[in-house]
């Protein structure tokens, strides 16, 4: 029994946050709700009497608010713990540092393409509280997990977990990568012996006691995704391997593979103006993601880089960016960082200030054949309320130039 208080905090009353609230108010609990925009983030007298405190994954866990919360013995959720814990339904969970939205997103298609029912909740897209109440038990849901999300997991229990990848993410918040890793890998601690633990061939020991399945990028798949790059065709070996654990069969995975056309913000196709296409890939907000945008891309690049930082170096970017980058257009915080790491590699360079000053340069020099990228390899903050406010705008500015 989930045994909820009768009385909680909810800190965030963003998407998830939000969602949180209206879980706990249907069950009869009383929500206070905790945001910066309120200005009582710092007012510990919101913790007097409650039983609950319900973070967003935007809220650190080093605040005061919270760690107040841990110092008067309020257990601290995270917004999917509490999801979890009201849910019957059995959960996928998708972590890593870059696909999950991808891999999530196909798991989704596949799951429809099989005739069964799923759900798609989690990091982007439609918080997993949201789906309290509106889903048969028997229904499955696919759930992408961030980080952030799993720092406050406690009883989560994916019957199929995935890690995609682990590069430097998020060190800003995690301040190392032990930590960082730490949260990633709280997917798999409460999974037992019939669950299924899913990743990268050759991948460290995994905690919990679920059945340990490999995958590569390189592995046989009964179709080839439709959608393209290296990175791609991992993420759909992952998703294969997750639902042959399932129980899905051949074709119904194939048929998701071949019609599945890729998510928002990552690497879509926006346009081609005068023979020069506009990519967005503004879903690419650390340097790994950046370098799976380019490695996807073998002819001549204009790209544009910058946004907030987030602690990471940005030298191995600046490494892999060869001889068909015939320009570089530098925005936002990390500029100067950016400009620093390049500098080092001899790469040249323009300042643009901010999107719509790269995307006019880039166009401005940019000739038939040559493609303009926006895979920014940081995050969005500085400019944009997030990276799809900063894809959203790319698309606008590209449609503006072709009048």
């Amino acid at each position: 029994m989930l045994g909820l208080p009768e009385r909680a905090v909810v800190f965030g009353l963003a998407r998830s946050g939000r969602a949180a609230a209206a879980a706990l108010e249907r069950r009869g609990v009383q929500v206070v709700g905790v945001d910066r925009t309120l200005g009582n983030d710092a007012d510990e007298r919101v913790l007097d009497g409650t039983g609950l405190l319900v973070k967003s994954p935007g809220v650190p866990g080093e605040v005061p608010l919270v760690a107040a919360a841990r110092g008067r013995g309020i257990p601290v959720w995270s917004e999917v713990e509490l999801g979890a814990r009201l849910l019957p339904n059995p959960i996928v969970g998708v972590t890593g540092t870059n696909g999950k939205t991808t891999t999530a997103e196909l798991l989704g298609a596949i799951f429809q393409a099989a005739g069964r029912g799923a759900a798609v909740a989690g990091n982007v897209g439609t918080a997993l509280c949201a789906l309290d109440g509106r889903l048969p038990t028997e229904d499955w849901i696919v759930c992408e997990l961030s980080s952030f999300q799993l720092e406050d997991v406690h009883e989560l229990r994916p019957r199929v977990a995935i890690l995609l990848n682990l590069e430097p993410d998020h060190l800003d918040r995690h301040g190392s990568l032990d930590r960082y890793l730490g949260a990633k890998l709280r997917v798999f601690r409460r999974q037992g012996p019939g669950d299924a633990a899913i990743v990268p061939r050759g991948f460290r020991a995994v905690p919990g006691q679920a059945r340990r399945i490999e995958f590569h990028g390189a592995d046989p798949l009964p179709a080839e995704p439709r959608i393209p790059g290296a990175h791609n065709r991992e993420n759909a070996a992952a998703a294969t391997a997750a639902a042959r654990a399932l129980g899905i069969e051949e074709a119904a995975i194939a048929r998701a593979l071949t019609t599945f056309p890729g998510v928002e913000h990552r690497l879509e196709p926006v346009a081609e103006i005068r023979g020069v296409h506009y990519v967005n890939d503004s879903k690419a907000t650390n340097t790994a993601a950046a370098r799976r945008g380019l490695a996807a891309h073998e002819g001549p690049v204009r790209l544009i880089l910058g946004g907030s930082l987030k602690d990471e170096p940005f030298e191995p970017l600046a490494a892999a960016i060869g001889s068909n980058v015939r320009g570089v257009y530098l925005i936002g915080e990390a500029a100067d960082r950016l400009a620093a790491a390049l500098d080092a590699r001899g790469v040249a360079y323009r300042r643009s200030g901010d999107l719509a000053g790269a995307v006019g340069a880039a166009a401005a020099a940019a000739e038939p054949g040559e493609t303009v990228l926006l895979s920014p390899a940081c995050a969005s903050y500085d400019q944009f309320e997030n990276f799809e406010r900063r894809g959203e705008e790319f698309r606008r500015l590209v449609k503006n130039l072709g009048g």
